[in-house]
Parts: structure tokens; sequence; C-alpha cells
């Protein structure tokens, strides 16, 4: 009876390890849909204080981060979706707005579902079998070390094996499967992570871009705030505080190209770029419509920084002593989860544009990128410089898988030795008109890296 029971246990406890082997080395499916790669598998269940959490939101690889999807699965295997690829195709443009044609759209939605049902399919079966596998493997060797017979050794390992497929489809598998009808309701790119829909559509038809023609959009860092003011600005460039010394003026002037400047200070990719920004008592139509219209060879994009408050952490991170602790780290998570998705709808606009432009998307430079004696007294210590640089890694890192995803090409200016306590900044100084953004020479490194990006590119 002893020998029974402890028969029983080691085939439970082989069990719960072969289920936990698989969970983590089942490798996710890979399914094309729409002219788009997906990698579909399972996240590792979730546990709490009571145990193993029966539902839950699933997770959506992204640009570097991990977002949890809006749709609750039921079951502790959830799915797992990485989108690893953003192609311009025609499906893609029929799945991207309400403006494509009802019957393409349709069709290009099915086919993203089909995709989806049968990768997370394909992984559960995968799943279900190297359990098998690896009960076998254990019950095999706890056999061979026990010294048992043959035919005992094969009843062992057959009711072992027998018992942990039972227990992990009938507790895992089995629920799993209703989330294939929650798939189902997955209609678009944007809705795997929860993205807002953007205010205004991109344009179904542009012009074609004209060569040497380049138009920059973004935000306060692309609008040049705190230099010296444009020559004969417009109410618009006031409003929107574009100054002379913005990378897209010394773009202008350092290249046979003609460069014009549609940022605006405080954008975002909702309000700015695809919505409406109110500036100065004044409407900002959104910058990426009126951009596209104006058919430009190529298009610089810089924004991100405004969409996780950049400046915002940085002023938290000076006045907090516990800057980089948990609920400052994660208001910061949260803010840049919000820009991956709309990252996410503003790529998706420019890959389905039929006439696309040369696209270089700008990361930000460091400007604490050497000595930074000058702000200990700001409460800036050591470790809370370590934790800044941190979320600005983060913040690229987004800007440029995103970019690698959607085959653009991105800019990451060099501030070495230029930073803001150094004797030739590139940046404005804390107590300046706009605190550590760029100077008229920090502007200029911008642009030098943004010609270097789309000569590399090949616009001419």
């Amino acid at each position: 009876m002893a020998k029974r029971l402890l028969d029983v246990a080691v085939i439970v406890v082989a069990t719960a390890i072969a289920i936990a082997v698989a969970l983590w080395v089942t490798p996710m499916q890979t399914v094309e849909a729409v002219g788009q790669t997906v990698r579909v598998g399972a996240t590792q269940p979730s546990l709490s204080w009571s145990g193993l959490s029966w539902s839950g939101p699933g997770e959506v690889d992204l640009f570097g981060q991990e977002l949890p999807s809006t749709i609750e699965f039921s079951g502790p295997i959830r799915p797992r979706l990485e989108l690893t690829d953003l192609q311009l195709t025609e499906q893609l443009t029929d799945l991207a707005g309400p403006d494509s044609d009802e019957s393409a759209r349709s069709a290009a939605q099915q086919e993203l579902t089909d995709a989806l049902v049968s990768g997370w399919r394909n992984y559960l079966i995968l799943q279900v079998l190297i359990v098998a596998a690896v009960t076998v493997l254990l019950l095999g060797a706890i056999a061979g070390w026990q010294r048992r017979s043959l035919k005992p050794s094969i009843a062992f390992v057959v009711v072992g094996a027998l018992f942990a497929v039972a227990v992990n489809v009938g507790a895992f598998v089995s629920t799993a499967f209703s989330t294939t009808d929650q798939l189902r309701g997955i209609d678009s790119l944007a809705s795997l992570v929860g993205a807002a829909p953007p205010a205004v559509a991109a344009p179904r038809e542009t012009p074609t871009g004209v060569a040497g023609k380049v138009v920059v959009i973004g935000d306060s860092t692309a609008a040049g705030i705190g230099n010296p003011a444009l020559a004969a600005p417009t109410r618009e460039d006031s409003a929107c505080e574009r100054t002379s010394g913005s990378f897209a003026v010394a773009l202008d002037r350092s290249t046979g190209w003609e460069v014009a400047n549609l940022a605006c200070s405080s954008a975002t990719i909702r309000e700015g770029l695809l919505g409406d920004q109110e500036r100065g008592g004044d409407e900002v139509p959104p910058q990426l419509p009126r951009a596209l219209a104006d058919a430009p060879g190529a298009l610089i994009i810089s924004v991100g920084a405004n969409d996780v408050r950049w400046s915002q952490m940085i002023g938290l991170c000076a006045t907090l002593p516990d800057c980089g602790g948990a609920a400052t780290d994660a208001y910061f998570r949260q803010q840049l989860s919000v820009f991956t998705r709309d990252y996410l709808v503003l790529l998706t606009q420019l890959r389905s544009l039929p006439n696309p432009p040369t696209v270089v998307i700008n990361q930000y430079y460091d400007p604490l990128s050497d000595d930074t004696a000058c702000v200990r007294d700001l409460g800036i210590t050591e470790e809370k410089e370590k934790v800044l640089r941190g979320w600005l890694q983060s913040l690229n890192t987004v800007l440029a898988e995103g970019a690698r995803a959607s085959s653009f090409q991105t800019a990451l200016p060099s501030f070495a030795g230029h930073g803001v306590c150094s004797t030739a900044p590139f940046v404005q100084s804390i107590d300046g008109a706009a605190p550590l953004h760029p100077t008229t020479a920090g502007g200029l490194a911008i642009a030098l890296a943004d010609q270097a990006a789309l000569l590399e590119s090949g616009f001419r």
C-alpha cells in the first residue's frame, strides 16, 4: 500500500514538472496573416495567494514591451502573441481602417483570425505531446533508478504518462480551447493590444513623393523650442514654438533638400500627429495628414517623450527619494505601454499608405551623457541617473523595434561630450527657456544623424 501511495506521489510530482517544462519549452508557432508575421504561444500560468489564476489577460509582445491584452481569457493557459513584422501589403491596407472596402476588410479580418486560431491550436497540440514526452522520460528514469523489472516499469511509465496528459488536457488545455472564440474577436492588428483608433485615418490616396522634399513632424525636440525665433514666423509657428534652432532648419541649410517643419511643442501621437492639438487657444490640425498631402519624398518623425511624460518623469526623479522605486517605475511603464499601442497605430497608418515616403524615426539623445556634477544640487544622484537612462533606453527600444519591424530607418544622435554640464552643451541648461532641449548646436547634431539615415536609405 505504501509503495502504491509513493508511486502516486511520484506521478503527481512528475506531472507537475512535465506541464511546467512543456509551457517553458514549447516553441511559439509562427503564422502568416494579411502579409504579417505573428508568433503564437502561451503565457506562463499566473499565481496568486490562493493558487493558480483561472482567468486573466493574455500577453502581446510588441516592440520590446510585454503588454496585457484587453481580452480576458479563461483558464491558467492564455495566449501570448508576438508581432514580429509589419509589411506593406494590400491586405494590411484593407485591415487598417473603416475607409477600406467592406468585403476586402472582412476577408482580411477572417484571414487574421483564422491564422491566430490555427497557431493557437497547433501550440496546444505540441504542448500536450511535450508533456507526454517529458513525463515518459522522468518516470522512465525513476523506474530505472529504482531497478524495476521491464513490465512494472512499462506499466508505471504508461499510467503516469496517461495521467499527466489527462491532467494537462482537463485542467489546462480544455479551458484553453475556449480561447479560440475570443481570438476570433480580434479584427485588426491594433485590437491585438487594444490600441485606440486614430482620430483621423490616413488618406487612401496620397500624391507620389517629390525627390529632395522632406517634412518633419513631431514634438518640441523637433520644433526646436527655446532657441532663436524664426525670421518670419506664422501664427502657427509661434503657437507651436518652432524656432531657427530646430534640426529641420539645420537640415534645410546643410543639404540641397527642401525641408518643412510641422512639429509642435507638446505633441503626442494622439494629439498632434494623428489628432488635433490645442496650442495657444488655436487648434492645430493633425500633422501626419498634412505632411502626406505635401507629397514629401521623406518623412522624419520625432515623437514619444510627451507620450511617456518624460519631462515630468525627470522632475519626479529629481524630487522623490525613491526614484526608480516600484511606484514611479510602474507609472513610467504604464505610460510606455500606452505609447507602444499608439505607436503601433501610427506605424500601421504609415505602412498602409499607397505611396509611402522614406520614413526616419528619431530616437532620443541622452542629455546626461557625460559629467553630471551640475545637476547634483537638483537631487539627481548617480543612482537616479541610472534610472533615468534605463527609462530613456526603454523608450528608445520601443522606437527602434517599431521602426525595424516596419522596415523604417532610425536615427540616434550622439551628444557624448556635450551633455548639460559640459562646457559646450548640445542641450539647454536646467534654468534655461526649455531645459534639456537641444540647443542650435544640438539641432545640427540631430540633423546630421537624420541626413546620414536618409542617405543610407537611398534618399537623394
